[in-house]
């Protein structure tokens, strides 16, 4: 059975396997998390994206994919790329937020992964409310078959942490 927590924090500061990034479709850094875990990872997170990009993954990640690379100077083995939606009112993107989180978990038991750190995807630029986000990302990870063990979501500020801690209950 999966163990779910939340902490508030810099996910670049986690000891698990693996840290999910919260990346843009080129898979070559960005600003928020995708940024973070790029400046904190080093160079060797940024030359394995390149490498992703020359190889099949061309013309980048799509939106609900996942897939993953070294973890540079991150105290994780890996780093899980993954693409969230762009929030829409006018159309239900939730599927997509949904997969992220069932296919950064798939990569993650492809890996051996037994513990793993996400961010709140989608919820900065890409402007999903976070409730939502919250509640997604916590029902998709409960019902998921991995072997992952523990899915720690860790939270940049209090607004986000009490989001996901509201749907531990």
């Amino acid at each position: 059975m999966i163990t779910i927590t939340c902490v508030q924090g810099d996910i670049t500061h986690q000891h698990v396997d693996a840290i999910v990034n919260a990346a843009n479709s080129s898979l070559l850094g960005g600003g928020g998390v995708d940024g973070a875990i790029h400046r904190a990872g080093g160079p060797d997170i940024l030359a394995a994206c390149r490498e992703l990009r020359a190889g099949h993954y061309g013309k980048g990640l799509r939106t609900g994919q996942a897939v993953s690379t070294t973890a540079g100077r991150l105290s994780a083995h890996w780093v899980i790329h993954t693409v969230g939606p762009v929030y829409s009112q006018e159309e239900d993107r939730s599927a997509l937020l949904a997969s992220c989180h069932r296919e950064s978990l798939r990569v993650a038991d492809e890996l051996g992964a037994r513990t793993v750190a996400f961010p709140a995807i989608s919820t900065g630029v890409y402007r999903w409310p976070v409730e939502d986000a919250a509640r997604i990302a916590v029902e998709t990870v409960r019902a998921a078959e991995t072997n992952v063990e523990e899915v720690r979501f860790v939270l940049f500020d209090e607004r986000a942490y009490e989001a996901f801690a509201a749907q531990m209950t």
